[in-house]
């Protein structure tokens, strides 16, 4: 939180509605609340950006499609 410069209350604000949107994904451990990146949601998102994005033209985008879901 420190390195992003926000408040507490604004980051969790922040943070709260990334796990709304299923970006984030909240995991108890114990009596601490640890948040991850939901990584095939982000990659999803960004798959449906970019294809929206190049309005059907397919070799647009073809780099950054290739490179999301290379893995």
């Amino acid at each position: 939180m420190e390195a992003s410069g926000l408040t507490q209350s604004t980051f969790s604000t922040h943070l709260a509605v990334l796990v709304k949107a299923g970006l984030v994904l909240p995991e108890k451990r114990g009596r601490q609340q640890i948040q991850r990146a939901n990584i095939k949601a982000l990659k999803d998102l960004m798959l449906f950006l970019a294809k929206d994005c190049c309005q059907g033209r397919a070799e647009l985008c073809e780099p950054l499609v290739a490179e999301l879901t290379c893995c």
